[in-house]
């Protein structure tokens, strides 16, 4: 397993790693310094297994601390060192998430049953984990932020819990696309508090389109796209994978630390781009970009916005270009998707008979494995159907 110790107390933290690299077997045993709040943004392969908490102090909310951690990684197990036994503190430990409260100064065997006790919990424990999908646009007007908030409709019109996240930092209004609620918390505001972030904060913070359909807008003022950083881009999709079935990633274009370790978390990135010279162009830049970025060809997924069969450039055409056969495209139906950006409706709510949305629905039929909704029988079928009974 991979273990490490978290005390402010360098000797105590010392002989307490030393205890555990004595056990027979192949730990990994690492030492941090400091409180449970320096964990918060851990990178993915930092986080271990088992963290050692030496003497957390109640009293100054690092129990709650330790609770947060567990909604942000909820396959590491927590072993609490305490010289308080108190039926109060183990009730708040219990709260808290901790599997196991040993003595200040435990001894090598205790340690050892409490470790052997989570090895065998952890070897049956597996954790939601949903998928990431983030859209950016080639060109600026490719309508990206359209597709990547109607497709998240769509995904919930399915069951899904979906989240959406406006990484657009300085203009973006994806809210705006599907609602007309002013969102009262923004990204901007939950990295500020990034301390506080657990499933209740994440889901308050974030606009309601409906049930199982959430948006957490950008920063209403571009002066606070400063306040979100990649660690922040980190805590937040990890906590929303484990809440929900997909989590959708309004990039907009600009590539910036932060947007760049959005696409790192994403199992699918779509470029949006249309149908004329510029955007193939641009997508041709960004997809030189990904290469460079070591995102491999089964990662990315080309939409083609505003697809017309009639248009001087082939589909053939961008296959060729961007050597690939699988383009996804989405019809051009202007009035449709005009008259959903206008009101703030989904198309596929607004205008369900719109081929744009038909093309959307299937999008979430393919990502979601759901079956096509059935056909009403027509008058004949139903006449035929009546006689032969």
């Amino acid at each position: 397993m991979k273990i490490a110790v978290l005390s402010r107390d360098d000797r105590h933290l010392i002989e307490v790693a030393r205890q555990l690299r004595a056990r027979p077997g192949t730990d990994e045993v690492d030492m941090i310094a400091g409180s449970p709040a320096r964990l918060t943004t851990l990178a993915d392969d930092a986080v271990p297994d088992v963290l050692v908490v030496d003497q957390p102090r109640a009293g100054e909310g690092e129990l709650d601390q330790l609770e947060r951690l567990g909604h942000l990684f909820p396959r590491m197990a927590f072993i609490v060192l305490t010289a308080d036994l108190s039926q109060e503190f183990l009730l708040a430990a219990m709260r808290a998430g901790v599997r196991e409260v040993l003595p200040a100064a435990p001894s090598a065997a205790a340690l050892a049953q409490a470790l052997d006790r989570i090895a065998e919990k952890l070897g049956t424990q597996a954790g939601a984990n949903g998928k990431v999908l983030a859209f950016i646009s080639c060109k600026g007007g490719s309508g990206s932020t359209f597709l990547a908030t109607n497709l998240a409709y769509a995904l919930s019109a399915t069951g899904k819990r979906v989240a959406l996240i406006d990484m657009n930092l300085q203009f973006g209004d994806a809210s705006l696309f599907v609602s007309d609620t002013k969102p009262l918390a923004t990204l901007s505001d939950v990295a500020t508090q990034i301390h506080r972030l657990d499933p209740s904060f994440l889901a308050s913070s974030m606009v309601a389109v409906t049930p199982n359909y959430s948006v957490l807008a950008a920063p209403s003022d571009p002066a606070h796209a400063g306040d979100v950083k990649p660690e922040h881009i980190d805590a937040i999709v990890k906590l929303a994978r484990r809440q929900y079935d997909f989590i959708v990633l309004d990039v907009g274009r600009s590539l910036d630390p932060v947007s760049i370790r959005a696409l790192d978390h994403a199992d699918t990135i779509h470029p949006v781009l249309q149908m004329t010279l510029p955007y193939i162009r641009d997508g041709k830049r960004l997809l030189d970009v990904f290469r460079n970025l070591d995102y491999g060809k089964d990662k990315i997924e080309l939409v083609v916005n505003r697809h017309d069969k009639n248009s001087d450039i082939r589909l053939k055409d961008l296959e060729e270009a961007f050597e690939t056969s699988t383009l996804r495209t989405m019809p051009n139906h202007y009035d449709a998707a005009a008259k959903s950006v206008n009101q703030g409706v989904p198309v596929t709510r607004l205008v369900p008979d719109s081929p744009l949305s038909a093309a959307l629905e299937q999008m979430a039929r393919d990502l979601t494995g759901a079956a096509p909704p059935k056909q009403a029988a027509g008058l004949m079928a139903r006449l035929f159907s009546r006689r032969a009974a």
